[in-house]
């Protein structure tokens, strides 16, 4: 596994846990594994990923914009499962 994929792969864990911190009333939990992602981020090569995945990972700040703790884990998962599958992608 290369890199990104490792990257890609982490956020996506961090995402989920963030989901799984909101979804269970810990968003204490939940804003300590978004700043993780935020790291992970970071360490994707943005050159050279996909151009989906380029704007994803730029849109990832958004998420934390809504009020609604529900929305955020949805919109969380959401991007966890689009990063999941970029990372296993042949």
């Amino acid at each position: 596994m290369n890199n990104n994929k490792l990257a890609l792969a982490s956020l996506a864990m961090d995402l989920k846990r963030m989901a799984l911190g909101y979804y269970r009333g810990s968003p204490n939990t939940a804003k300590r594994f978004f700043k993780e992602a935020l790291k992970r981020r970071d360490e994707v090569d943005q050159n050279a990923v996909k151009p989906y995945l380029r704007k994803l990972l730029v849109g990832l700040n958004t998420i934390t914009r809504e009020k609604d703790r529900q929305k955020i884990a949805e919109d969380a998962l959401m991007y966890s499962t689009l990063f999941q599958n970029a990372a296993l992608a042949k």
